[in-house]
């Protein structure tokens, strides 16, 4: 018989440690239609421990955008047969319901009842992969934006410059974001090159609706020299959505990891081996 989630009595507050690949979901969220990382999740959930779940994750990310390190937490129930043992058998049986999908979790373990994956997060760290050659990407197709012209890393450092710190990025959000303020903190924005690839960091307690996809926009039209670093004050202030560069695509954006405070959740995610060993 189905039984209804536990309450926080009955049950252990496991995190979990998620990477998936964007390209055919429709994000984090649950919707109406097409596969959500959350609802598959729920779902094999319900099928290994025959009751209903609620997974909260850190954020959620939108159609398309991938996850290296997406942290979610489920209150799993006590004295079952998976909580008893290694967390091995918990990522396992998980894994094996989501063989078909791109969603796989990679490391379990548990935490105090107070952790919540979305509100306990202090900052949340995403990458963007920028292609820049003539050749379209044949291994990374789907995981990278494919830019045709040469980007100058030294002038686009020096655009993002103006954008750390606390404004207002109402410039830097979709009409559709439902955040009740515009008001966001950047911590940090950085560049690498890696081959034929600029890599652009960006971390922040907490993001707007495609703030980062709009930023990667906006930065390579100061990159390849169509508007010069200043103009990122103008779009500033301006507070104009039209004034920033285009949504840039979710191919390239990866959610690469969430930090808590260290006593609710550290960063030391053990690597779960066959023969049930943490590295």
């Amino acid at each position: 018989m189905l039984v209804k989630n536990l309450d926080i009595e009955n049950s252990i507050r496991y995190a979990l440690l998620i990477e998936y690949n964007g390209s055919d979901l429709v994000g984090w969220q649950k919707q109406n239609e097409g596969m959500s990382v959350q609802r598959s999740l729920e779902e094999a959930a319900k099928n290994i421990f025959n009751q209903d779940f609620d997974i909260q994750g850190s954020g959620r990310t939108d159609a398309g955008v991938h996850a290296l390190g997406q942290i979610a937490h489920i209150n799993l129930p006590k004295g079952h047969r998976l909580t008893s043992r290694h967390p091995f058998y918990i990522i396992s049986a998980f894994n094996s319901l989501l063989r078909d999908t791109n969603i796989r979790v990679i490391s379990a373990k548990p935490v105090k009842p107070e952790f919540n994956a979305r509100f306990s997060a202090i900052r949340r760290f995403y990458k963007y992969r920028i292609l820049c050659r003539a050749a379209p990407p044949g291994l990374d197709n789907g995981k990278v934006w494919h830019f045709r012209k040469k980007l100058n890393i030294s002038l686009m450092e020096e655009g993002v410059g103006h954008l750390i710190g606390r404004h207002d990025f109402t410039s830097f959000r979709t009409i559709k974001c439902q955040a009740k303020s515009p008001i966001r903190t950047i911590d940090n924005i950085s560049f690498s090159r890696e081959n034929e690839e600029v890599i652009m960091r960006v971390s922040a307690k907490s993001f707007l609706h495609s703030q980062v996809r709009i930023i990667a926009g906006t930065i390579v039209k100061i990159g390849d020299g169509t508007w010069n670093p200043d103009k990122i004050l103008t779009i500033l202030k301006g507070k104009n959505r039209n004034l920033a560069g285009p949504t840039a695509p979710a191919d390239g954006l990866y959610l690469e990891k969430v930090k808590y405070p260290e006593n609710l959740l550290n960063d030391q995610w053990p690597i779960i081996y066959e023969n049930q060993q943490y590295s």
